[in-house]
């Protein structure tokens, strides 16, 4: 196997990356071929090891990056819950056990996103019936002065709670992806670790 047919191997294994993570990857082994040469390519082939397992190796550190960083954004935290899911996957535990982990992640995932979902419904309705009441009690200003004060001050009330049901609807959801992140990259480096110990 020469170094194209390496790297060519190695883009399959790891095209299940996000797009940011794979380009940093692939970057990688391009500059330890670059740095140990032409004329040291089978040994760098033989130091990196098959690239099943150059890739596995890979997505298990960024596994363990992953409990050790948490994610700063929501598309950031969804690139880590889908590594940590690839290292449960590339981890050395029986298939069986890591397609249930997958499953209830996945589960979990879309279970935190209904809710999430559900909540900003709620919140969009709030907020309209708000707009509405609020727009009402202008016009009911006109003929009962007091029915419009109540009217707006009831709009601006709910409008208030709906914009917060909002916020917490988001804080949730990025609270749970970084969470499910944190948890598939501590069950990632357990079974490195029971790995290294065998």
């Amino acid at each position: 196997m020469n170094r194209t047919e390496y790297m060519s191997e190695l883009s399959r294994e790891l095209r299940r990356l996000p797009k940011e993570d794979y380009k940093k990857a692939m970057e990688y082994f391009e500059e330890y071929f670059e740095d140990a040469g032409a004329e040291n390519e089978q040994q760098a082939i033989q130091d990196l090891g098959p690239p099943q397992e150059a890739a596995r190796g890979l997505v298990m550190d960024l596994a363990e990056q992953t409990v050790s960083e948490p994610p700063k954004t929501v598309k950031r935290g969804l690139s880590a819950v889908w590594i940590g899911i690839l290292g449960v996957c590339a981890s050395p535990i029986v298939l069986p056990l890591a397609l249930v982990l997958v499953i209830v992640t996945a589960v979990l995932g879309i279970t935190a996103l209904a809710v999430v979902l559900s909540l900003v419904i709620a919140a969009a309705s709030i907020v309209a019936g708000a707009v509405l009441s609020v727009v009402g009690g202008g016009v009911l200003l006109f003929t009962s002065f007091a029915d419009g004060l109540c009217n707006i001050g009831f709009g601006l009330f709910f409008l208030g709670a709906g914009i917060l049901l909002t916020w917490g609807a988001v804080a949730l959801f990025r609270w749970i992806i970084r969470k499910l992140s944190v948890l598939l990259g501590r069950i990632t480096k357990g079974g490195r670790q029971n790995e290294a110990q065998k």
